[in-house]
């Protein structure tokens, strides 16, 4: 191709309607080349050959594909390493410039530093824009320049950055909530080619997974009543919007103004996306140790066969086990109940959070290195929580609150009530005490390494 053009490699963000970066690709001078690069690096990394993501991901981009193709352009896909894949496409096209929009995950981090670093080498712009969040980075931060370390203060400095300039405090009207308008002139803006490869699933390796993503629709009722209804596993009261969210299949700024319009409390959780993204950032060690490092001494169990019946959900905790076995089925789990099943793990088992952490990563449809992280380390207690040492669920009584009628057990666990399910693999008092000490122990030692 002898004209110069620009390139937009999608990553988090499978849409073409309100992306950022691709906004900003169309209305430069050169046509627009859309890219995606099945990263190996990423994919050697997966242990399911039925990996249920990248199954979605494959949908997704050829459903991308096919909505090109209607405007006379095509999406170039590769598998391989980026690094190497972009030595490819610099030979193949004369690129002006490439865009995408951030991600802030370490490996990611790298992986554009060093993209960018070649391009730049070769006289190729490397620009990148805000797309998954509403704030990022040092955009939301203390007085003083800090970033943020509770979640509260966080959440209230959010929403009144959110309202800055605006008479009023109509959270709808803030313009970090405005679309980003990149279908336009996107059919006009495009490289015009066609009939460009894409691997399969079978060429990388994998198959086609049997689990199927929710739908990226949600009733406005769902999020209007979000807050009598969120807790509660048995009652389709939460959007099960995560994985869309996960890989951008939809706008993180269109709904966050239908739930600014809608429901305050579904409002902070799209907050601690941002929260934890934010965390993840400034304070990368979280990917490996506790984010508070006196939670480092605490001295983890590494008993596997409790492990493994955490996992395949036979603990003899209702609502522990209909979780999990949620999650191996659907790749998909209640969030309350994601907070009973850490909690039991990292409190009645003690067993390392990481472990836990690893298991969710590897299962969850909706998996997020920063939300997942963050997630764990809160039910761990070594988190960026103010007051975390003394909260331990009993799994019984949080079943009792809100599944009171076993509805959501019984649809998981069919053998519940009869000799087929098992007795407790631990006992809830042992376990609070035993839990409580060994933290104490724990904690102790650290203030006499640390102080």
């Amino acid at each position: 191709m002898s004209d110069k053009i620009s390139v937009f490699w999608f990553r988090r963000d499978l849409r073409l309607e309100d992306n950022a970066g691709l906004s900003e690709a169309i209305r430069g001078d050169e046509p627009v080349l859309p890219i995606f690069i099945f990263d190996v690096e990423i994919l050697d990394k997966l242990n399911d050959p039925k990996d249920a993501r990248l199954s979605f991901i494959h949908q997704r981009l050829a459903h991308i594909k096919n909505e090109l193709k209607a405007m006379g352009s095509d999406l170039d896909c590769r598998y391989g390493k980026p690094i190497e894949i972009w030595y490819e496409l610099a030979k193949e096209y004369k690129i002006g410039t490439v865009y995408t929009n951030r991600d802030y995950e370490p490996y990611a981090q790298e992986r554009d530093e060093n993209v960018a670093a070649y391009l730049n080498e070769k006289g190729i712009a490397f620009l990148d824009f805000k797309d998954q969040v509403i704030f990022e980075k040092n955009e939301v931060v203390k007085k003083d320049g800090l970033p943020y370390t509770v979640f509260t203060p966080y959440s209230r400095k959010w929403k009144a950055k959110l309202v800055e300039g605006i008479a009023g405090d109509a959270l709808s009207d803030s313009p970090y909530f405005k679309s980003y308008d990149s279908s336009k002139n996107l059919a006009k803006s495009l490289v015009k080619i066609n009939n460009l490869a894409m691997p399969s699933l079978n060429d990388m390796g994998f198959k086609a997974s049997e689990i199927e993503a929710p739908q990226s629709k949600v009733k406005r009722s769902i999020i209007k009543n979000y807050t009598e209804t969120r807790n509660f596993p048995a009652l389709n009261g939460t959007s099960k919007l995560g994985v869309h969210f996960r890989f951008g299949t939809i706008s993180i700024r269109q709904k966050a103004k239908a739930a600014a319009q809608l429901n305050d409390t579904y409002l902070n959780e799209l907050i601690w996306r941002d929260f934890y993204s934010m965390i993840l950032y400034h304070f990368p060690h979280v990917v490996e140790k506790p984010f508070r490092e006196k939670y480092s001494y605490i001295e983890w169990s590494d008993d596997e066969p409790s492990f493994e019946a955490w996992k395949e959900g036979r603990t003899g905790y209702p609502l522990v086990d209909a979780g999990m076995r949620e999650l191996n089925a659907t790749g998909f789990m209640h969030n309350r109940v994601r907070m009973v099943v850490a909690s039991f793990l990292t409190k009645h088992l003690l067993i390392d959070w990481r472990w836990g952490e690893a298991y969710f990563a590897e299962k969850l449809l909706d998996f997020d290195l920063a939300s997942n992280n963050g997630g764990w380390q809160w039910a761990a207690g070594c988190g960026t929580d103010a007051a975390p040492y003394f909260r331990i669920f009993n799994p019984t009584s949080q079943m009792q609150k809100f599944d009171k009628n076993q509805e959501y057990i019984k649809n998981w666990i069919p053998e519940y009530g009869t000799d087929a399910y098992p007795e407790p693999i631990i006992d809830h008092k042992m376990a609070r005490e035993r839990c409580l000490e060994r933290y104490k122990t724990g904690l102790d030692r650290a203030a006499g390494v640390l102080s």
